[in-house]
């Protein structure tokens, strides 16, 4: 099937599922995430031909990303069932207003339509992204990489079935079969048929789609995440925070890519923070991260340069950038220049300069003593995430079930005429 014959038969199928109540939603997400653990072995031997296609070609970093086992494969049905938990947002009253003349005015969520997902080799992004539309009232169109595109229709096909089961069409998910440029430009194209297109990958991808998409296109940014480490930090946290932010996956977009210290503590801090990435972490059979800094920090560690790029990169790798700034101001300031709007974070007692961090750092999640490693749809109890919208307009930060509806005006009256 083409990706225009699967968006005429998206647009064709999704007024059913709009018109679906919670409980039929709920059903065929249960059945959907019974059908991923029943055709599990289905799943693994699709995604084992993925991992022997690409290695050699991807970093071992990457290929964790494209990489599932059965209790990955469990965590994906725990999710989908973690949606299906959620309260329902199609029809809720978002506000209610009696007119003066009689009219009830009722501003009413409303599911979007179709929307298409195009992402790189994370598969379980396909039933993330399923299991949202779903409960949403949302028909979607997958698009997934080459890499990950048999573990990608191997999930599609469960997740239909499931569908089947719980007596709605199989297509209101579908997976694109041309893992070409030319499917990523007709679903940017596909105006009348696409209402919202998100992608999901990196930098490339997202300038791709925010500037050639004809229909609407949510912004899920790339992950330059900051932690900045505040004079009056508790060191021993830093070290545990900032060793979870960054090498507990360091292929996410929420892991920190940019450590800031204040110069007061840096003489103190920086040979602890390298001590703790590296020697130790090489102690434990434990990948180290690489220190990159400027050039106070390479006077303090004799680490390698960041160079001209290097608080401008999401290396998605064991690479840290580490800078030294003055204070607070100074830290919010590089932030401003670097920050991809993800998350930023403080560590500090001080309570001023964490109010002072938290007004001014403009992004979409901002944190004060904890890990950027947070920002996550499960994480922040919205069963999972669509995406992270970096953008202002809609949706920002973690993208759950009430990102995914739009609203109408419902307006009762009695006779009214004006």
């Amino acid at each position: 099937m083409t990706t225009l014959e699967r968006m005429q038969r998206a647009r064709q199928v999704s007024p059913l599922l709009a018109a679906a109540d919670s409980r039929t939603k709920n059903n065929a997400l249960l059945a959907m995430a019974d059908a991923l653990q029943k055709r599990q072995e289905d799943i693994l031997a699709a995604n084992r031909e993925d991992l022997d296609a690409a290695r050699g070609h991807i970093s071992e970093v990457m290929l964790d990303r494209l990489a599932l086992d059965a209790g990955r494969i469990a965590g994906m049905a725990e999710g989908i069932r973690q949606v299906a938990a959620l309260p329902d947002p199609v029809g809720e009253v978002l506000a209610r207003v009696e007119r003066p003349n009689g009219l009830v005015i009722e501003k009413t969520a409303v599911p979007l339509g179709v929307i298409a997902i195009i992402y790189e080799s994370r598969p379980n992004v396909t039933s993330d992204a399923a299991a949202l539309c779903i409960k949403s009232g949302n028909a979607c169109i997958l698009r997934s990489g080459k890499e990950a595109w048999r573990s990608a229709w191997a999930i599609t096909c469960a997740m239909q079935e499931g569908l089947d089961t719980a007596g709605l069409p199989g297509d209101l998910v579908q997976l694109v079969e041309d893992t070409t440029r030319q499917s990523a430009s007709d679903l940017m194209n596909g105006v009348g048929y696409i209402d919202l297109l998100i992608p999901r990958g990196g930098a490339g991808l997202i300038r791709a789609c925010t500037e050639n998409a004809a229909v609407p296109c949510i912004e899920t940014g790339t992950g330059i995440c900051h932690i900045y480490v505040d004079k009056s930090a508790d060191l021993d946290m830093a070290l545990e925070i900032l060793e979870n932010a960054k090498a507990s996956r360091p292929s996410v977009c929420n892991a920190c890519e940019v450590c800031l210290v204040h110069r007061d503590i840096a003489a103190a801090f920086l040979p602890r923070l390298q001590r703790r990435l590296t020697e130790e972490r090489t102690a434990r059979n434990l990948p180290p991260v690489q220190l990159r800094g400027d050039a106070q920090t390479v006077a303090v560690l004799g680490c390698t340069p960041a160079g001209e790029q290097g608080f401008d990169t999401e290396h998605l790798d064991y690479i840290l950038a580490v800078a030294v700034v003055e204070d607070v101001e100074a830290a919010i300031a590089h932030i401003a220049q670097h920050s991809t709007g993800h998350s930023d974070a403080i560590l500090t007692a001080d309570d001023a300069a964490a109010e002072q961090f938290t007004r001014r750092v403009d992004s979409a999640a901002v944190y004060v003593n904890a890990s950027t490693r947070f920002t996550d749809g499960g994480e922040f109890g919205l069963g999972c995430e669509m995406g992270i919208s970096t953008q202002k307009l809609h949706a920002r930060g973690p993208m759950g079930l009430r990102e995914l509806t739009t609203y109408k005006y419902i307006v009762r009256g009695s006779g009214q005429i004006r």
